[in-house]
């Protein structure tokens, strides 16, 4: 294991420092000296009342945001939730991209920020934007590395339930409809899941699952949502949406406990049952077991991130977290040097977002 660093410890005390008041289209909304691009995930409102136009999507995108991001983002792409990612989505990206490229915002490398489906989005986007571009003659989008928190690029176990209550409705019992409910915010109907068909586990795991150069980089939650009625749902850990095995890019949708085999969401350094591979260029940099599926976009603090992917260089960001070491006793042992955990010092003083734009923006 590693010990603590000082120049990395300085990074974890500076994120707790961090307001909010940086604005968009200053010098200052960069990530390591690289534009930003965001992609926020499912709306479930998209599906109670799907928007008119583009402006109604880009006006709740920009909400999705406002927590942190945003005001640290030159761009946005953003998409409505009632569309298929290789339908209307691709269509309203394509959009936006087309601009990004026009105003030349990724010719020194941009890098994006995805969050829940927007993983699977971005999957889709990055395979993709340069046979798009170039056949407009547009300069295709530069892309330095992804930031991937929450990641819904391989599914999760609710949308699977939620296509099969919208098509057989007569067995399903109150806990099932209710986390089903939760997660879509409509009674599920043929025809109007939109993206949710995408996020079935089979379907997500073969949409553009062709492997590319630009490292994505994992941060994964295992809180719950909802008062946790979805988790007895979905395999594995989980944050109340978005399984581990999708959060930490498994190649398989089978449940896991971690994204490390040595070391559990909570630190601790032990036998887990971590993924057999993961798809190439996916990275878990960062677990954290308290934090929830929304709260890694900096609403939440109080919450121990673990470091798995460490003190290296990902598509050209250093990616050195601090880390300490440390041994604890439960309450009731009295012998022994008791149990090993691995944390980020000082991450329980920050939220999860803060804490990686502080480390990585070197």
């Amino acid at each position: 294991m590693k010990t603590t660093k000082i120049g990395s410890a300085c990074k974890a005390a500076l994120a707790v420092a961090i307001t909010g008041s940086l604005f968009a289209g200053t010098a200052q909304a960069q990530l390591a000296g690289h534009n930003v691009i965001l992609v926020h995930g499912f709306q479930q409102e998209d599906l109670a009342n799907p928007p008119a136009n583009l402006q109604e999507v880009k006006s709740a995108g920009e909400d999705y945001w406002r927590t942190f991001w945003l005001s640290r983002a030159e761009a946005r792409i953003d998409w409505g939730s009632d569309g298929r990612v290789e339908g209307g989505i691709a269509q309203q990206a394509y959009e936006q991209m087309r601009q990004i490229s026009q105003q030349g915002l990724c010719n020194d490398y941009c890098i994006v920020v995805s969050h829940s489906t927007g993983d699977l989005v971005t999957r889709y986007l990055l395979e993709n934007q340069a046979r798009w571009l170039q056949s407009e003659g547009l300069q295709p989008l530069k892309i330095l590395a992804s930031l991937d928190y929450s990641g819904a690029g391989g599914g999760t176990e609710l949308a699977n339930l939620a296509l099969s209550l919208a098509y057989n409705d007569s067995w399903y019992n109150w806990p099932l409809r209710a986390a089903v409910e939760a997660f879509t915010g409509i009674e599920p109907e043929p025809g109007k899941l939109g993206v949710v068909n995408d996020l079935q586990t089979n379907a997500a795991r073969n949409l553009a699952v062709s492997p590319n150069s630009i490292p994505r980089l994992r941060f994964v939650a295992g809180g719950s949502s909802y008062g946790g009625i979805t988790k007895p749902f979905i395999a594995g850990t989980d944050d109340g949406v978005v399984p581990t095995h999708s959060a930490c890019g498994a190649t398989s949708a089978s449940g896991i406990d971690s994204c490390s085999s040595s070391i559990s969401l909570a630190g601790k350094v032990t036998s887990q049952n971590g993924p057999s591979a993961l798809y190439f260029n996916h990275y878990p940099v960062l677990m954290n077991e308290g934090v929830t599926h929304s709260g890694v976009l900096g609403s939440e603090t109080g919450n121990i991130s673990v470091p798995v992917v460490n003190n290296t260089t990902l598509g050209g960001l250093q990616v050195d977290f601090a880390s300490r070491t440390y041994n604890k006793r439960a309450w009731w042992q009295w012998w022994g040097s008791g149990d090993r955990y691995i944390e980020v010092p000082g991450s329980d003083q920050t939220d999860m977002s803060s804490l990686v734009y502080t480390t990585l923006n070197n």
